[in-house]
């Protein structure tokens, strides 16, 4: 019971921090350490419970999905004008998704047992806390409409930073997308439209160890309870959190930030 308790906590830390631009993987390292959790949190562990905040995400976000699907074959079937933005930002979408799909694929194993690291999990939240500082006042005057492929490419770029433990991934382009103009509800969009591909992409390439596990059945229970919770806290997070993005509320995630840094750094 104890076990499967920790499962449920560890789920709720998932879908609390995944997101917001605070690094899920900054929080679950931290927890790792601090209370031996090791084996709990292992690569099947991960991709249970951030499949339970991509379900959360498709929710929150299935009619502009849904929207972007249909106009994007519409408009290769019949060029249709009323679709052409629609295919355009799918498309971005796309170019966005690239660079880390590359890096993540090529090199993410090596990156993270390099920098999988006490002194660098506190370093990158006190980048995070930095940049979020900076970005607290930007209001950006660009929608989804005027989003650009040089954007999509900067902040695709920007995204290949969240590969190192401790960078918020959502936190990472929310910031870039800020930082090129982008008004806020449209850049948390965008930053959530990238995370989709990148979460499917990785269920896709590991559930064959998963469901491979010698002992999955004695961890559907822990696994499925982790993954309900996850989903139900990510849900209403994001919706709270779309309300503190609209109104601009960067600070609160920057001294966040800041002080886990300085206290990872001093006592972890």
């Amino acid at each position: 019971m104890i076990e499967i308790i920790k499962y449920i906590i560890l789920g709720i830390i998932q879908g609390f921090t995944e997101p917001l631009p605070i690094s899920s993987s900054g929080h679950v390292f931290i927890l790792r350490n601090i209370f031996n959790l090791g084996e709990m949190t292992d690569l099947n562990f991960e991709i249970i419970v951030n499949f339970g905040s991509l379900i959360a995400i498709l929710l929150i976000y299935f009619e502009d999905i849904k929207k972007l699907v249909v106009n994007f074959f519409k408009y290769i079937k019949n060029k249709n004008s009323q679709s052409e933005n629609d295919f355009k930002y799918c498309l971005l979408i796309i170019l966005g998704v690239i660079p880390i799909g590359i890096v993540g694929f090529l090199f993410k194993d090596q990156i993270e047992s390099f920098l999988n690291s006490t002194k660098i999990i506190g370093i990158s939240f006190l980048i995070t806390a930095l940049f979020l500082y900076l970005v607290r006042n930007i209001k950006g005057e660009k929608d989804d409409r005027d989003l650009t492929w040089h954007d999509a490419l900067i902040i695709g770029l920007v995204q290949v930073i969240a590969v190192i433990p401790g960078i918020s991934r959502s936190g990472s382009t929310l910031i870039a997308a800020l930082f090129c103009n982008i008004k806020r509800s449209s850049a948390l969009k965008y930053s959530f439209m990238l995370y989709i591909p990148i979460s499917v992409g990785t269920t896709l390439l590991g559930i064959k160890d998963l469901i491979t596990m010698p002992n999955m059945h004695e961890m559907i229970l822990p696994y499925g309870l982790s993954f309900i919770a996850s989903l139900i806290v990510s849900f209403f997070t994001l919706k709270w959190f779309m309300d503190v993005v609209k109104k601009g509320k960067f600070i609160y995630f920057s001294i966040y930030c800041l002080v886990m840094g300085l206290l990872v750094l001093l006592f972890l």
